[in-house]
């Protein structure tokens, strides 16, 4: 025996949804059994879910989880899988691999580098494990291994790194190979975030190569919990060459990829390097070994080659706008189902941000019954009433969005127009409302108490925003009434600088673009008109949105109100976001990289920018920390639970102004 014939199954799981997660892995057990694979490699606390959050301290997730395990074991008769579940051990709780042996426990890796960056937080719930360590277990009534093991099977030994363990420098891999291992196990819950999966490949495909080993990698995939995306995108290697790749952002609960590899051509490719030193423990005490020794049976593979087969949107020239489309639209769908929602609720304004949203929930619908097939994703959301009675997919798209305009007098006939062609285009309910007397009401309520009248001289703010609150109790009634989930449309860029109406345009259950900075909104707004995801369409009815300038519309028509003359141009304001709070840099500094940046610029107008941004920024955390739950998208989140904290209450950065102020002064002389 030399050829194995390998595979790595990505599943959308649900955190403490013990039958779903049961489910999902059973089946990929049995769609790897009938592929003919006898190893399979399933994500990282796929038993669990990975988000259970501080869920997992509880005693009952724990008890559950391994009991949920015990019921999927004797599933694994003929295979080898590796399964992901939270171990409580010696008072201490660890991420673990369990490897699943012809239908028995045969041993627990436990991860040795955890994730604490970013939306990460696995060191407040998990303990790293000692490089070298082993000890036993008794699950069960039965005492197993668990901690730095290799698995010696029928003599194919195999290795395990737990997600972040790939990403260490010191990670477990280069100590594994000394053991003599022929492949390695990677089970993730690594998230989607731009241009993330090139990173992956690399890492695989370097790790394959450095370690002359065959390198299996399995993901996590869809909305897990409600804010994290996983993409999926299985991956195997051997020997430094990618030779299968999953796809990515599936609506199906499992997908499966396999691969056949060549042990012995692994090895003899380690015989070959100069660098390679093994770890000789002949004479050893067993309980000293890292290897841990099973018996099993391999079949004789015929040679197969194998190359990864990527969709064509992977490679094509607009892959940050794919990513972005997909990734939303998997989010909706998964939230759409697990909420168990009748539909969802767009404010439609005829901007940018709503028009955005809109969009998306449509692309869900059609992307999702182009993979599922109509009858699949009627069955999929069968808790909807009446979806299975859509003939078309465009039916689907009007059973699930409804679309409301809500007009005072400052709004303008070209954005009712962009609104109402926009829905018409996308097949939405779409509803037009006027509001002016609900604005009139709350406003002659106010000069009533106050004993004055309200004027835009000197009463502008509140003016603007109670018109984008009145719109807020519309929407909420009509999500309430139909069991519509209501979407919020704000962005990232003006999250940043609290350009929103709290309980007015924030309104909504979830806010699945607040991820996502307005510049880049705009230019795919653009790309949708004219191109389109692959083998989805353009929708070319965008054009009547994209020619208008973007606009909150609140003030009265002959002030030309727009957001960037309220704010500043959408690409300054983003680059000075990424630098000031992504990169962490000073006033002076974001000041001096901006200018270097946009040498244009002129140095008075460059400072008002940034020093409105700051204060900006200090003065609207509060408004982050209220926003409804948002996508990850990147890694230059702002949302203030899983990615950027920030005090609500500052010093709001005076001294370090008062030095930009004192630093330009200086340019002058």
């Amino acid at each position: 025996m030399t050829r194995v014939r390998i595979a790595a199954a990505v599943l959308n799981q649900t955190p403490m949804d013990w039958g779903g997660n049961r489910r999902n892995i059973l089946a990929a057990i049995e769609e790897a059994r009938k592929a003919d694979a006898r190893i399979l490699c399933l994500p990282e606390l796929c038993t669990t879910g990975y988000g259970c959050e501080d869920a997992f301290h509880g005693a009952g997730l724990q008890r559950t989880a391994l009991e949920v395990l015990t019921e999927i074991v004797p599933a694994t008769r003929g295979m080898i899988v590796s399964l992901g579940i939270p171990l409580l051990h010696r008072s201490a709780l660890f991420s673990c691999a369990c490897l699943a042996i012809d239908g028995k426990i045969a041993g627990f890796v436990a991860k040795r580098f955890l994730a604490g960056e970013g939306l990460h937080y696995e060191p407040r719930w998990f303990k790293p494990w000692e490089q070298g360590s082993r000890d036993t277990i008794t699950v069960g009534g039965t005492e197993y291994p668990i901690g730095d093991y290799v698995f010696d099977c029928g003599g194919v030994r195999i290795g395990i790194e737990v997600c972040e363990d790939a990403w260490a420098a010191e990670r477990p891999a280069g100590r594994m190979v000394r053991d003599g291992v022929d492949l390695i196990l990677n089970p993730s819950a690594s998230h989607f975030a731009f241009g993330k999966f090139d990173v992956r490949k690399r890492i695989v495909a370097e790790a394959s190569r450095a370690f002359s080993v065959s390198y299996v990698y399995a993901n996590l995939l869809g909305n897990e919990a409600g804010r994290v995306i996983y993409d999926g995108g299985a991956l195997i290697a051997s020997a430094g060459q990618l030779v299968a790749a999953g796809p990515r952002f599936s609506y199906r609960p499992c997908q499966l990829t396999t691969a056949v590899v060549d042990v012995a051509a692994t090895r003899m490719g380690r015989a070959r390097s100069g660098s390679f030193r093994p770890t000789i423990q002949a004479d050893a005490p067993s309980s000293h070994r890292a290897a841990v020794s099973i018996n099993f049976e391999w079949p004789e593979l015929e040679p197969e080659i194998s190359k990864p087969q990527l969709a064509a949107w992977e490679t094509g020239t607009s892959l940050k706008e794919e990513e972005f489309t997909r990734a939303v639209a998997l989010g909706l769908f998964d939230y759409l189902r697990k909420s168990r929602s009748q539909g969802f609720v767009v404010s439609l304004s005829g901007g940018a941000d709503s028009s955005t949203t809109a969009c998306l929930v449509a692309l869900m619908t059609e992307m999702a019954c182009e993979e599922l097939g109509a009858k699949a994703f009627d069955a999929t959301l069968s808790h909807i009433d009446n979806l299975a009675q859509a003939k078309t997919t465009a039916e689907r798209v009007r059973r699930l969005l409804r679309c409301v305009y809500q007009a005072t007098r400052n709004s303008s006939d070209a954005t009712r127009n962009a609104a109402v062609r926009l829905a018409e285009a996308l097949g939405a309910e779409m509803a037009c409302l006027e509001i002016d007397h609900l604005v009139d009401a709350y406003i002659s309520g106010t000069e009533g108490v106050l004993g004055r009248p309200l004027r835009w001289e000197t009463d502008d703010l509140a003016l603007q925003n109670i018109q984008a609150r009145v719109r807020g109790p519309s929407v909420w009634m009509l999500a309430n009434v139909t069991g519509a989930l209501l979407l919020s449309t704000s962005n990232r860029s003006e999250a940043a600088v609290g350009y929103a109406t709290m309980d007015g345009d924030t309104c909504g259950g979830l806010s699945p673009i607040a991820g996502i900075d307005k510049a880049f909104l705009l230019h795919w707004l653009r790309w949708l008109e004219v191109e389109g995801p692959s083998s989805v369409h353009p929708i070319p009815e965008l054009a009547v949105v994209n020619n208008l300038t973007p606009t909150a519309e609140l003030r009265p028509a002959e002030s030309n109100q727009t957001d960037e003359a309220d704010l500043m141009p959408y690409p300054i304001l983003d680059a000075i976001e990424r630098i000031a709070i992504r990169d962490k840099q000073s006033p002076i500094e974001v000041f001096r990289l901006m200018r270097s940046q946009f040498p244009e610029l002129a140095t008075e107008q460059l400072h008002l920018w940034v020093e409105r941004f700051f204060r900006l920024w200090c003065r609207n955390q509060w408004k982050r920390e209220r926003y409804a739950p948002s996508f990850h998208l990147d890694d230059e989140n702002l949302d203030p639970k899983t990615w950027c904290r920030f005090p609500i209450l500052s010093g709001g950065f005076t001294r370090e102004l008062r030095e930009l102020r004192a630093y330009i002064e200086g340019l002058g002389g």
